[in-house]
């Protein structure tokens, strides 16, 4: 199906939420196009493509990971892609929470506002992710937030020790790869993205830095 056909009836359709959610969804969805022409959260040419290319693009990575996992951390939520939307599709598991780092201010404004409004389990860390205490999480997710090496490190930092990490990934995933595999040994795989485009997630188990590294 086309990206620019793909709207809200067609994320339920794939993704078999209730209508509550999809009503929560619908809802970040109108904040974020309330807040786009002041504080261009997506790129403008994404926005006829808001469900598929950043709604669903982030409500795939919710099969990659434990369903029992409890704890996530999303780094540089920026517009809350993924993080926002994975803590709105798990807001009814008991004791879940979802944690969001965003360095610019009115970015972590934006994503407070929409946890306000929805009510999602998840709670906005304002600063750099180098300068937070380690936030512990069992899954972290990232998307265009830094290069992989630098993401790796995030992850040994942030995650515990048999902690997952979904790292959303453009063509280029396996030069950064190669790149990240001189300092880094790595349990990894790459999972195609069910938005197409040439995605890539990065599933990492875990990642251990290399004695020379």
């Amino acid at each position: 199906m086309s990206a620019h056909v793909f709207g809200p009836e067609q994320f339920q359709a794939a993704t078999h939420v209730s209508r509550e959610t999809l009503d929560r969804l619908r809802l970040y969805a109108e904040i974020l196009l309330r807040w786009q022409s002041r504080l261009n959260l997506v790129a403008e040419s994404t926005v006829p493509e808001l469900w598929h290319r950043h709604f669903f693009d982030s409500a795939q990575l919710v099969d990659l990971a434990p369903a029992e996992a409890r704890r996530w951390a999303d780094l540089g939520s920026g517009a809350g892609f993924p993080g926002l939307v994975i803590a709105i599709l798990k807001e009814g598991n008991a004791g879940f929470e979802m944690h969001l780092t965003e360095r610019i201010a009115r970015k972590a404004e934006f994503l407070c506002e929409v946890i306000r409004e929805t009510k999602a389990p998840a709670e906005v860390h304002f600063g750099r992710i180098e300068a937070f205490k380690p936030l512990e999480a069992e899954v972290v997710t990232a998307r265009a937030c830094a290069p992989l090496a630098r993401l790796l490190e995030y992850y040994q930092r942030h995650s515990v020790p048999a902690g997952l990490a979904l790292f959303a990934k453009g063509r280029n995933v396996v030069e950064e790869l190669t790149h990240a595999e001189a300092d880094w040994t790595l349990d990894a795989e790459l999972i195609p993205s069910r938005t197409g485009g040439g995605g890539q997630i990065l599933r990492v188990r875990s990642a251990q830095r290399r004695p020379n590294g």
